[in-house]
């Protein structure tokens, strides 16, 4: 078994939030569905992202630094109908998490995973991460939330199936699905990870969401706060998503 302080994939144990063993980075679902995984980061252009953090746009203006905020109640077991919709691979899309970390801007990968997207999209108009946490932190590799039990179990009530490409990597400021190992490849529900190393040196089986745009200062905030337990755990000052948005250009 892996070390934990290993860059390679790790795993939070299902049901246990101090429960911690190397090997998968996964997350559990509730009522009988797998809901969560994690994902790759996505091709964007430079111009695309020299334009927004010039344009004080999406992500430019998070402060580096987390203000207090009080632990939300879990909003506890959802059933949401899967998303019928998708979105337009001709527009660029930003998601928007506003946490008292700072701002994160998304950009979607809408051509590389389309099923993915539009879940995820869907599932922020919903408002469904509003009032969740970032449930997990793990040191030199992600961060990890979208769970509404708050502890790593919990998901939407249904799964997207979208395995990424086989040459997909996961880099700093990938954002991708949680998935729990027995999940098919590309499983995806609510919960997502954000890549906070150069390389998470995982295999392609993690749902692309896309990459964070403009500012990383509200991951790295995020990313350097203690946990428990050390190193990969519940960070012991809460990192909330205050209310999350949908932009399209």
């Amino acid at each position: 078994m892996l070390g934990v302080h290993s860059r390679t994939a790790r795993r939070l144990l299902c049901g246990s939030a101090t429960a911690i063993s190397a090997l998968l980075l996964v997350a559990c679902g509730s009522g009988g569905a797998t809901d969560t995984t994690t994902s790759t980061a996505v091709t964007h252009s430079n111009a695309s992202r020299r334009q927004l953090a010039a344009a004080g746009g999406p992500g430019s203006s998070s402060s580096g630094h987390c203000s207090t905020a009080r632990e939300p109640v879990p909003k506890g077991a959802q059933s949401i109908p899967k998303p019928a919709t998708k979105l337009d691979p001709a527009k660029t899309y930003i998601v928007t998490l506003n946490t008292n970390c700072g701002a994160i801007a998304i950009e979607l990968d809408v051509r590389q995973a389309p099923l993915t997207t539009s879940s995820f999209a869907y599932l922020v108009q919903r408002g469904f991460y509003d009032d969740l946490t970032f449930h997990r932190v793990a040191a030199n590799f992600v961060i990890q939330g979208g769970d509404p039990n708050g502890d790593g179990s919990g998901g939407p009530g249904y799964t997207v199936v979208e395995p990424p490409p086989s040459d997909t990597r996961y880099t700093l400021g990938t954002v991708a699905m949680a998935k729990t190992g027995t999940d098919p490849s590309g499983t995806s529900g609510s919960q997502f990870f954000i890549v906070t190393t150069a390389d998470a040196s995982l295999p392609p089986q993690y749902a692309l969401v896309g990459k964070v745009v403009g500012s990383l200062a509200g991951v790295r905030a995020i990313a350097k706060l203690p946990t428990d337990p050390p190193e990969d755990g519940e960070p012991k000052t809460p990192v909330v998503i205050t209310h999350a948005t949908l932009s399209a250009s």
